[in-house]
């Protein structure tokens, strides 16, 4: 990753190419991504703040010349004032458009607008621990909520009777189906929609009533209308992974009306930064398993 980040840098300053200033709003040079996969594969996306081909496509056929090992290359041009790729359109330079990691011995296909942890080893303990915090035994129909790729509902799908989906990003919802596909998994399906929305009683119908739910909300937490429909559905067990430990904390209280914390671990995902990712199981009180 540094050989690359630096042999990048070089070639800026070697010929003179701008550096994005975030006050200006101005420069070529704006951001990089880089990711390596266990498979060996290995991903780059360059962000340009200008749409200067020639300057762009010099820096490209360099690094592609001293780095054969990028299995996929592309870039970005971002003209807007923050750095959120999912309303812009990355483009291949080089390769397929995406590398393919593992997570035991299960693969996913990852693209530059793909949510996926970016610690693969500590994401497979991670996913280890929900799996075993869902406790599940082959009979259950799991519901994972903010499934982004299909990760977590697919690590899981081995001891789930069906596995079911809901992500807001059509294009995560995508890659969910592929990896499903990808992976043989035929009992999971992916839906694309707001879940407080998507999950209602002709849903319940169709694909079954929520034994167990897994939700990975981001860094903001669930909303309050998430929370209501979580304690509307009342499933026997919840398992809550939180990038968040305080907006984790909040939804857990307003969960408290009917659930009860019964296990929790932290997981180091961020080494030597004060930034985790934490699991709770949540199990629904007796007086309202059955009203």
């Amino acid at each position: 990753t540094n050989a690359i980040r630096l042999a990048v840098r070089k070639f800026a300053l070697d010929n003179n190419y701008s550096f994005y200033d975030i006050r200006e709003h101005s420069g070529l040079m704006r951001t990089m991504q880089v990711r390596i996969c266990r498979s060996g594969e290995v991903m780059v996306n360059i962000v340009f703040g200008d749409d200067d081909r020639l300057k762009r496509e010099a820096l490209l056929e360099h690094i592609a010349q001293h780095f054969p090992s990028i299995t996929t290359l592309l870039y970005t041009v971002n003209l807007k004032k923050n750095d959120s790729l999912y309303d812009l359109n990355p483009v291949v330079y080089k390769g397929k458009g995406f590398v393919i990691e593992t997570l035991e011995q299960y693969s996913f296909k990852i693209g530059p607008k793909s949510f996926f942890q970016t610690n693969t080893s500590q994401a497979e303990n991670l996913y280890r621990i929900t799996r075993d915090f869902a406790e599940l035994t082959g009979k259950e129909t799991v519901y994972d909520l903010y499934c982004g790729t299909g990760s977590i509902g697919i690590f899981v799908s081995g001891g789930a009777k069906k596995v079911i989906g809901v992500e807001m990003v059509q294009e995560a919802i995508d890659d969910a189906k592929e990896n499903a596909l990808y992976n043989g998994i035929g009992h999971a399906q992916f839906f694309t929609g707001d879940v407080a929305k998507v999950c209602n009683d002709a849903f319940f119908d169709e694909h079954g009533h929520p034994d167990v739910i897994i939700t990975d909300p981001p860094r903001a937490g669930m909303s309050e209308t998430l929370v209501k429909k979580i304690l509307e559905m009342k499933a026997p067990l919840v398992v809550y992974v939180s990038c968040n430990p305080a907006t984790q904390a909040r939804d857990l209280n307003l969960l408290s009306e009917k659930y009860e914390v019964t296990r929790v671990r932290p997981v180091d995902m961020f080494p030597h930064t004060h930034h985790i990712e934490n699991v709770v199981q949540l199990k629904i009180l007796s007086l309202h398993l059955n009203n």
